[in-house]
């Protein structure tokens, strides 16, 4: 019961999810394994190599074409592999299988405005397009390479409360990474870290979003 003089908790209208590690399992060891193959590297080497490319938050926040990206990181690299089957490989990071039940997400999708929020780059999202039927239960995406910003900046939560139609205090964010759910918080917006597909079901289920068991 609200004390006196207390506003109203508002109504949720929105749930935001992560996809990486939320949505959709993600095996980085395939595609650097793969990177590695043709090069001197150790899978590990590679993923440095990577992760300190001067390019890499231009390449995740959309300002590198995909073409210019393999030829970039092919030559720091030191690998032959064409585009095509730079590509390929690149997606292997993402496994098909679901981390969440499609039943979940459609029950969700029935009573709320969904949205996925992550940071990620053109070729992960064509692969995700075209190869991950549950993105159908999310009309709303907000990508950083499309956006041209990154979590945790707060401008990339406000782009997909925008897209949503929504305020801040109306949407859950949901995202394995703590940091970025605080980040969420800070805006006004719920927060759950994702740990399991159970533990979420259950945290979903507590907060009356869900039916228990769905």
């Amino acid at each position: 019961m609200n004390g006196a003089g207390a506003m109203p908790t508002p109504a949720l209208r929105a749930v935001i999810f992560d996809i990486g590690r939320v949505l959709v399992r993600v095996d980085v060891s395939a595609a650097l394994a793969g990177l590695a193959e043709r090069t001197r590297l150790t899978p590990q080497e590679v993923w440095a190599a990577i992760e300190r490319h001067p390019r890499w938050r231009d390449w995740q926040e959309g300002r590198l074409a995909p073409p210019e990206w393999h030829r970039q990181l092919a030559q720091r690299l030191g690998t032959d592999l064409g585009f095509e089957q730079f590509c390929e490989v690149w997606n292997r990071a993402l496994a098909p299988e679901p981390l969440v039940p499609e039943e979940t997400l459609a029950q969700l999708a029935r009573r709320f405005r969904l949205a996925v929020l992550s940071n990620t780059d053109p070729l992960h999202v064509a692969h995700l397009e075209a190869h991950f039927p549950l993105l159908r239960h999310f009309p709303r995406r907000i990508y950083s390479c499309g956006v041209g910003v990154c979590k945790p900046d707060p401008r990339i939560y406000e782009e997909a409360l925008r897209a949503c139609g929504v305020r801040a205090e109306e949407a859950l964010y949901i995202d394995d990474i703590a940091e970025y759910v605080q980040a969420a918080q800070r805006l006004g917006m719920s927060g759950v870290v994702f740990e399991s597909s159970a533990q979420l079901g259950q945290e979903l289920a507590a907060r009356g979003l869900l039916t228990p068991g769905a």
